[in-house]
């Protein structure tokens, strides 16, 4: 199993981050491999929705789409792939710190069948997903 997890604290009020990693469509400003997403009409806030998602992949455009299966507001989103060679769940912690926000991203993949002989270059891609938590602190504190 392909596990990445990065941890980072955010100057910013946990609601705040919170909301914004809600809306997917915040994505391509701070994970640089998105090239497209949009929210799939119809579907709700929160629990239950769902991003068409398109990311750079080794030989141009991946599907990347996504539901939120979880959320506590203010405190974790957790979110399933469901669209694409790899289908990780990933968890968005986040927990108030004063005015600031400890948050930790953690990506988790079951590789099967074909999928076990992708599991390296998998886990490499996760790290460098969980990785761009500082460029969501550089976005977000920016913001101030």
């Amino acid at each position: 199993m392909a596990h990445a997890e990065s941890s980072i604290i955010i100057e910013r009020p946990a609601g705040e981050v919170y909301d914004f990693l809600l809306d997917g469509t915040n994505n391509p400003r701070w994970r640089k491999g998105v090239l497209d997403i949009g929210k799939v009409p119809g579907t709700p806030a929160g629990v239950g929705a769902a991003f068409k998602q398109g990311m750079k992949g080794p030989t141009g455009r991946i599907d990347a789409d996504y539901k939120v299966v979880e959320c506590v507001p203010g405190a974790l989103i957790r979110f399933e792939v469901t669209a694409g060679p790899a289908r990780p769940t990933g968890t968005f912690k986040l927990e108030k710190k004063g005015n600031s926000t400890s948050v930790t991203f953690v990506l988790d993949f079951q590789p099967k069948g074909l999928a076990k002989l992708m599991d390296p270059m998998i886990a490499r891609q996760m790290q460098s997903e969980v990785a761009a938590l500082m460029d969501l602190k550089s976005f977000l504190e920016a913001k101030k």
